[in-house]
């Protein structure tokens, strides 16, 4: 009867979450800045909070109280007659700022949504079985900026203000197994499923230079509906294994690839019946890119540490471009297009000591990581630099358990290295997350789910 009642639950609790991530991420913006105006907009960092604390490493993680998003090939660590059940939350403050005509700039948005949910369970000795969803990229974004207009028919027109907002998300499904083909060396497969929504449109209101006639404002709106099954591949060893220390190195590969989503444009003057018009809009394509990340992960009974590259093909995947201007004396214009990325992750955690029965402090675990790269898009050849600095604790739900609450901060920047030359927006954000891990079964913390009891 306990066995029943705690699959009950757990199908309860399930069922309950994924609905309302599902409508939190298709009906809430997750983003909020200017650089998500093209392509499938800012990629969420993946991973569960965990990893997302140690800086977001996690190619060679290989945890059986851990939920590795990034490599199925972790997937076979499982042990058997368990089930390992993780949830995150997230909220996050974006800060932009911008000094355009001499006058500083500048905008403060929050948004506050689901990040994970996942899941990790043995289907055999040796082969483990992984789902998640989790939000991949999300698009947000309110701007504008004047041009001068001229039309061969109306003449010059004078400024023109364009007003443009966007808002979207794509949302990743992944499932995916383990199997460790030998002893200390497993790999993995794992069908990624893509879907979500992406609005973007534009107002442009004309003023007349010379006093006389009226202009209406013109309308645009754009919506992509993606849907589209995408691949990954991974692989583990663990050329040091035993009961004082573990060294992990781990390698994974996202095939990517056009998401080929069905584009809706409309085009109409905001007059009162509100004329459709024929023109073309531009957009950067929506297209994943390859991806190749290879970690080391090296543990103690007190010390993590990790550290991970990852490679996206963007440049090499997307050739299009489109241009893009900002208010200023010299109307200057940009030239946007994707480019190839690099990204460097380390990260870091330390447990006193998880058996110490009087002092609650120091069965935590302590976490901090680091992480610096490029945005995927550049501003006439110019990139963009970013990095972020994570800090974050784990708190067992009680002693010598691997279920726990954990807590994590992310404080990051983007575009200072180029904004003042440039005049470009600085960004900064803040994020703040709560994750819940839930382990059932094991013999070693009495956190038995799925043994029949003798006695009832």
């Amino acid at each position: 009867m306990q066995v029943k009642n705690t699959w009950i639950r757990l199908l309860v609790v399930a069922a309950a979450l994924v609905p309302v991530a599902v409508a939190a991420q298709t009906s809430s913006i997750n983003a909020f800045s200017p650089y998500t105006m093209y392509g499938i907009g800012e990629q969420n960092t993946p991973g569960t909070l965990v990893m997302r604390s140690m800086g977001g490493v996690g190619v060679a993680v290989r945890n059986a109280g851990v939920v590795n998003l990034l490599n199925p090939a972790a997937y076979s660590v499982a042990p058997q007659k368990t089930f390992l059940f993780s949830f995150g939350l997230e909220g996050q403050n974006y800060y932009n700022s911008q000094t355009a005509e001499g006058i500083a700039k500048r905008s403060v948005y929050n948004t506050f949504n689901f990040h994970d949910i996942a899941f990790q369970m043995p289907v055999t000795k040796g082969l483990g079985l992984g789902f998640s969803l989790t939000p991949y990229s999300s698009v947000g974004y309110r701007t504008k900026f004047y041009q001068d207009f001229s039309d061969p028919i109306m003449g010059d027109v004078g400024p023109v203000q364009y007003t443009y907002q966007g808002e979207g998300d794509v949302t990743e499904v992944k499932l995916g197994l383990g199997w460790e083909i030998f002893r200390n060396f497993s790999v993995g497969v794992a069908a990624q499923y893509y879907w979500g929504d992406i609005d973007r449109g534009y107002v442009m209101t004309p003023t007349s230079i010379v006093g006389e006639g009226t202009f209406g404002s013109t309308i645009g709106a754009d919506n992509y509906s993606i849907s589209s099954i995408k691949g990954q591949v991974g692989v583990q060893w663990s050329p040091i294994l035993n009961q004082k220390r573990l060294l992990t190195l781990g390698a994974a590969f996202d095939f990517g690839g056009d998401l080929r989503p069905d584009v809706s444009s409309r085009i109409y003057n905001a007059d009162l019946n509100y004329t459709t018009v024929r023109a073309d809009t531009t957009q950067l394509a929506l297209v994943l890119p390859h991806q190749l990340s290879a970690g080391v992960f090296y543990r103690t009974a007190k010390w993590a540490v990790g550290v991970d590259y990852v490679y996206q093909n963007w440049g090499g995947r997307n050739k299009d471009a489109v241009r893009t201007g900002i208010s200023g004396a010299d109307r200057r214009s940009y030239e946007v297009r994707y480019t190839n990325t690099s990204t460097v992750k380390v990260g870091i955690e330390y447990t006193p000591n998880r058996y110490d029965v009087r002092r609650t402090l120091r069965r935590w675990s302590y976490r901090a990581g680091f992480r610096y790269g490029y945005y995927n898009q550049t501003f006439n050849g110019d990139r963009l630099a970013q990095y972020a600095m994570t800090a974050g604790i784990g708190i067992p739900v009680k002693f010598f358990a691997v279920s726990s609450i954990d807590v994590g901060i992310e404080y990051g920047r983007r575009g200072y290295n180029l904004a003042e030359r440039l005049g470009l927006v600085r960004q900064q954000y803040f994020k703040f997350a709560v994750g819940f891990t839930l382990f059932a079964g094991g013999a070693e913390n009495n956190e038995y789910w799925f043994t029949r009891p003798k006695y009832d």
